[in-house]
């Protein structure tokens, strides 16, 4: 039976917790320092010409004011290796998101995570307003895919990886 929605929005947020979802790693240099998003809401293949990705990231967030300064940003589509590690890169603590974590810098800036079995080098092409989240749509600019690793999911609270 359908319900309406109501001002407490648990309903809404278990039920959209149901739908498994990819989790992806954004990172960039900023300010001579690495920066590290980590979003469920991230969607592949937009377009293909010209070859575009996106993902929503919440108005609350003091992550997203900071990277989306940077000329690039490394997308890091992230396997099973980090279902232990994710929590630790969306922490409180900014300092210690990336501790243990290696990493590779572009030339231009993006920040790329290890053991992620796709890589994707992008440049912001534009946002827009979606209630209390903005959508941002990105340009991949270079990619790399290295499918020795199982994707890692968002799926009712908790990350899984697929069998």
């Amino acid at each position: 039976m359908l319900q309406p929605i109501t001002a407490d929005n648990g309903t809404l947020r278990q039920a959209f917790s149901g739908f498994p979802c990819g989790v992806a790693a954004l990172a960039g240099i900023v300010d001579g320092a690495e920066e590290v998003l980590i979003v469920s809401s991230f969607t592949v293949g937009v377009s293909q010409d010209p070859p575009l990705v996106m993902f929503a990231v919440q108005h609350t967030s003091s992550t997203w004011p900071k990277l989306q300064t940077a000329p690039r940003i490394g997308v890091s589509i992230l396997g099973d290796a980090y279902a232990d590690r994710t929590r630790q890169l969306a922490g409180k603590d900014r300092n210690a998101r990336l501790t243990g974590i290696t990493t590779t810098r572009t030339d231009d800036g993006a920040v790329l995570l290890h053991d992620a079995p796709i890589w994707l080098d992008c440049s912001v092409w534009a946002t827009y307003p979606a209630g209390d989240h903005d959508i941002v749509v990105l340009r991949v600019e270079e990619l790399a895919v290295e499918f020795d690793y199982q994707p890692l999911v968002w799926h009712r609270s908790g990350f899984a990886a697929l069998a």
